[in-house]
């Protein structure tokens, strides 16, 4: 079946992690090439893993369709070489003018910069993306997402369950089912008084409230103790931030020796960002290059000696810029570097996870194939980057799974940037609020 961008927009697909990107805009330029994100560097996490296991040709087909709409010449697939039934799998789908990237077993090798580098030895520049050097970069679910256009909208979501849970998996929930339904198909914490981390631990953030519905964008559920060097380090506020930075930092530089982006030529020099705490006089000059931070986290979990917080201080400086519209449009880039230094300094992963305290707890998380129907679903109506989807029910209403229930608002005569969203179970229209449908199983 030929499908459209249109169709991809229709069916509800964005990007299945980070910010929710509508995917119908990724895949209206053109590239040489499309590449898969597969690399899932985020310690604990393996729904990516899981749907290859389960349904490789699924993914190709959506990677596929992909290639087709940009006009590629290739696709190549970006996986952690030490996952050789993973790579097997798609090797086995892949027609010819697709091929597997074997990664190493680093992070953030999903970071996408990092990606387009490893799998075509292509530097983007700061501020760009992956377009200006003809990739398009899309993640696993993504594919399935696309594959699916023409059948079935989104109205699923898989997540990883992990950490200091009874059965750390990989579910399958409808959109909409709680945080706490999700873990509880895991099996539920095995300690008192947890503290949740949604997303990764490297790059995902606390959570207190498990009634918070899953979203097209929700990737993971970390449980952890109260006390876990993660849990501590991500209720840092601004203040102690910077009293610490400014009390300790010692310039040392670590952070940005071991900086991803920095390593691929961007100006971006978290060290220097630190000074900036206690050096008023240099401020602007020294966290001019935060703006192009990826905010990894490498730099504060693993790099500084000092155990402080140079993404903080990075975050809160590319805020304010971004803000003020300071954004540097012609910043300087030494792609050079990374073939001199990249190859030299990567982080392993394994040495993480010893180092941020996740490498006591089981590093799988098998597909649970296990359907599971929850009684109500609260389907926010902005899950994706732009504008939120204007209601096209009303309460009262019956609505079937993958039925149209929000649509993209117009705005000047074009769909506003977003996704449309869909019933994701069979029931009734308890509540039209104006952040979000509430449906009732019937």
């Amino acid at each position: 079946m030929t499908i459209i961008q249109e169709d991809i927009a229709r069916a509800g697909v964005v990007g299945a992690g980070g910010a929710g990107f509508p995917t119908h805009v990724k895949l209206s330029g053109k590239a040489d090439t499309v590449v898969l994100n597969a690399a899932e560097c985020e310690p604990l996490l393996h729904k990516d893993k899981e749907l290859i296991r389960n349904d490789a040709n699924k993914i190709v087909e959506g990677l596929a369709r992909a290639v087709a709409l940009v006009g590629a010449k290739e696709a190549v697939i970006g996986i952690k070489e030490k996952y050789k039934d993973v790579v097997d799998a798609m090797q086995r789908a892949l027609p010819g003018y697709m091929r597997v990237a074997p990664l190493p077993d680093v992070y953030p090798s999903g970071d996408e910069f990092i990606l387009v580098y490893l799998t075509l030895g292509r530097v983007i520049a700061p501020g760009a993306i992956p377009l200006s050097v003809g990739a398009v970069v899309m993640n696993v679910e993504t594919a399935f997402n696309v594959a699916n256009v023409g059948e079935t909208p989104v109205v699923d979501k898989f997540v990883s369950i992990a950490g200091a849970v009874a059965n750390p998996s990989t579910v399958r929930v409808p959109l909409g089912t709680t945080l706490a339904e999700a873990l509880q198909l895991a099996g539920g914490a095995t300690i008192p008084n947890p503290a949740y981390v949604v997303g990764g631990a490297m790059m995902g953030r606390l959570v207190d409230d498990l009634a918070m519905p899953i979203t097209k964008t929700t990737g993971g559920l970390i449980v952890l103790p109260s006390d876990h060097f993660i849990v501590q380090r991500k209720s840092w506020d601004w203040n102690k931030t910077m009293r610490v930075g400014r009390a300790a930092c010692d310039q040392c530089s670590r952070c940005t020796e071991l900086c991803p982006r920095y390593m691929l030529g961007h100006p971006i020099e978290p060290h220097r960002a630190m000074r900036s705490l206690g050096f008023n006089s240099s401020r602007e000059a020294d966290v001019a290059g935060t703006q192009f931070c990826s905010e990894c986290n490498l730099c504060s979990y693993c790099s500084c000696p000092e155990g402080l917080d140079p993404r903080g201080v990075n975050h809160q400086n590319k805020a304010r810029i971004l803000a003020e519209k300071k954004r540097w449009t012609n910043p300087p880039f030494h792609p050079e570097r990374a073939d001199l230094l990249l190859a030299f300094r990567k982080t392993p992963t394994k040495r993480l996870m010893q180092r941020i305290g996740l490498d006591s707890f089981v590093n799988k998380g098998p597909l649970l194939t296990k359907s599971y129907q929850p009684k109500k679903v609260v389907l926010p109506l902005r899950q994706h980057i732009g504008a939120p989807c204007a209601p096209i029910v009303q309460k009262g209403d019956s609505v079937g799974r993958g039925q149209p229930i929000a649509i993209r608002p117009v705005a000047d005569g074009k769909p506003a940037l977003g996704a449309d969203l869909h019933a994701s179970i069979d029931g009734v229209v308890e509540e039209v609020a104006p952040d979000a449908i509430t449906i009732v199983a019937r």
